[in-house]
């Protein structure tokens, strides 16, 4: 199927050359050969999927920036004195003059199918006014095309977040009952479900942002929302969690195919070799040069069960448990997120176990979730061609099981047919799949820095953060439940190393991995990794816990936290040509 997020129409060419509220663009299309059929209004749409997640923005590499994931630098939203209102971005307002300019001329016009495109468009935009509410709070709320002698609107003030989030439940609103489309093979186009299970992703993250921001006074109206989680994510048909034929792999084979399966993904972005459409998703995760080199911290880790359903971290030892022992009888999306024993690769056409890689991992646990084409030389070429996903079920199945622990309606069956269902997938047996939990586990108190307790809502947490790694949300999370303190808190730390020297990782009979500090020594292996740890404070270097052994320690330089981070500041650029916009708080 063509894929229609490369579509680039006249059409957005012609309606689309704004970046700010005052700068109009002319019109130069035919009104009537877009509005007056049907297949007008479709090209026209297609423009609006510009608004998605691209092929390498805001999906596999949106957590990079969170409490999961060890990554090279620090990033300028949390480095020191590098965000401020002469860095920030992101007043951009051309694709809402788009949306709004098509909405108001598919109203007038006489197509029978207008209405259909119209929920469309109000979809799109509910996503973008979701995307400007996360970033700024207040924006001005915009539903109609602004012309050039209306200062009034151009020069006005921004609205309150919360009634532009009322009426981006409206747009969801429209648009689920107006789109014709109820689901679609490919996964690539906007259906009724889609429209649906976005709103289960909007409502949650506004709910609990109202909930845990205290300071807007809201928690009253978070009740409501987390019951339109609920009623949405019911009325989601058609769909259930993946299964394969080989249980370790149920879970991985859905980020790797290059077609997805249509039984879990609602939405995805699709690739195309033939058409040279590739991402970097492979690259990104296995080069030891190009980007983040992201890699997991043991923290988070820590936080997969043993199969049997019973937390990790009930074990005696665990903290100094080596790493080819904690990986063991562990819940099995852990070995399809990152390399573990059995984990192999191609290299020259040649099948070949493959450990994790120290010149690749800061950490040990190396990501292996995207890579669906682990080919030498190809690794530091960007040309993956699996398709990425934006929305799948299992993300509705734990917003819903997060509005049902919120609003303390969580049953054993809804328990059973949300959180126990992800847990059978990945193996995991016992009681915990049935039964609601009712005691908190400590380690996810003390994880949480003691602000949540309720033992139901804890592992929905711990369930919702393995399952959706390294799909872009954890960020979102972070700053809805306003606990942006673990953007910096959180350490940086790998695998228990218990001494100095080589180790095999994944009993092969190989060394794997040499740690040493001062002079580098000299090993036979011409495949080892070596591993400096000698004592150090600079920034890029790694370091054991304990000197000479302990957790790998990442130092990525210094990253800060402030809880006016909630809110990027208004450009400074924008606040000079319109001053009624104002400040966010503390960016003054």
């Amino acid at each position: 199927m063509k894929n229609i997020h490369y579509i680039i129409s006249f059409l957005l060419i012609a309606a689309v050359t704004s970046c700010n509220l005052d700068e109009l663009p002319v019109d130069t299309a035919s009104n009537q050969a877009i509005f007056g059929s049907a297949n007008g209004l479709e090209l026209y749409s297609n423009s609006f999927y510009n608004i998605l997640p691209g092929t390498d923005v805001g999906v596999f590499q949106g957590d990079d920036v969170s409490d999961l994931v060890a990554r090279n630098g620090v990033d300028n939203y949390l480095a020191v004195n590098a965000l401020s209102p002469i860095t920030s971005s992101g007043w951009s307002w051309s694709d809402l003059r788009n949306i709004n300019y098509f909405i108001e001329n598919a109203e007038k016009s006489s197509v029978t199918e207008k209405n259909h495109y119209i929920g469309m468009a109000r979809f799109f935009r509910a996503l973008f006014y979701f995307d400007k509410v996360k970033r700024f709070g207040d924006v001005p709320w915009i539903d109609q095309t602004i012309e050039i002698t209306d200062s009034v609107t151009l020069y006005g003030p921004r609205d309150d977040r919360f009634m532009v989030m009322d009426k981006v439940l409206e747009d969801l609103d429209y648009a689920i009952k107006n789109i014709t489309l109820t689901s679609d093979a490919s996964s690539t186009r906007i259906t009724k479900n889609v429209a649906r299970a976005y709103k289960t992703r909007i409502a949650l993250f506004e709910a609990s942002y109202r909930k845990y921001h205290a300071e807007y006074g809201m928690q009253g109206t978070s009740d409501a929302w987390y019951q339109e989680v609920v009623n949405t994510a019911n009325e989601i048909t058609g769909y259930t969690l993946h299964q394969g034929v080989q249980e370790d792999r149920s879970y991985r084979e859905i980020f790797i195919s290059k077609v997805p399966f249509a039984d879990e993904t609602i939405l995805t972005v699709a690739l195309d070799a033939s058409l040279q459409v590739f991402s970097s998703a492979n690259r990104r995760f296995i080069s030891p040069t190009y980007g983040n080199r992201p890699s997991l911290t043991r923290n988070f880790v820590n936080t997969y069960l043993n199969l049997d359903g019973t937390p990790f971290t009930s074990n005696p030892g665990y903290k100094t448990t080596p790493f080819v022992d904690e990986v063991k009888n562990r819940d099995l999306r852990l070995k399809q997120t990152v390399r573990l024993g059995d984990y192999r690769r191609t290299e020259n056409g040649v099948s070949v176990v493959a450990p994790p890689n120290f010149n690749q991992t800061f950490t040990g646990y190396q990501p292996i979730k995207w890579c669906y084409d682990e080919r030498f030389p190809y690794d530091d070429e960007s040309r993956n061609d699996n398709a990425h996903i934006i929305m799948r079920y299992a993300e509705v199945l734990l917003n819903k099981a997060e509005a049902l622990a919120e609003l303390g309606n969580m049953t054993p069956v809804q328990w059973t047919e949300t959180i126990g269902a992800l847990r059978a997938r990945a193996g995991i047996t016992g009681s915990t799949l049935t039964t609601l939990p009712s005691v908190a586990d400590p380690y996810l108190v003390n994880y949480y820095k003691g602000k949540f307790t309720n033992p139901v809502l804890l592992e929905v947490f711990r369930e919702r953060a393995v399952e959706l790694v390294f799909e872009g949300l954890r960020p979102d999370d972070l700053r809805r439940w306003h606990i942006g303190e673990l953007f910096e808190d959180s350490p940086m730390n790998g695998m228990y190393v218990p001494g100095l020297g080589e180790y095999d990782l994944n009993s092969d009979g190989k060394m794997d991995v040499l740690f040493y500090q001062g002079t580098k020594p000299t090993s036979s292996n011409p495949a080892i990794a070596f591993v400096d740890v000698s004592p150090s404070s600079a920034a890029g270097r790694l370091q054991l816990s304990n000197g000479t052994s302990g957790e790998v320690i990442f130092n990525p330089g210094v990253r800060q936290w402030m809880d006016k981070k909630y809110l990027y500041p208004i450009p400074e650029s924008d606040v000079i040509r319109n001053p009624a916009l104002g400040q966010n708080p503390g960016w003054q």
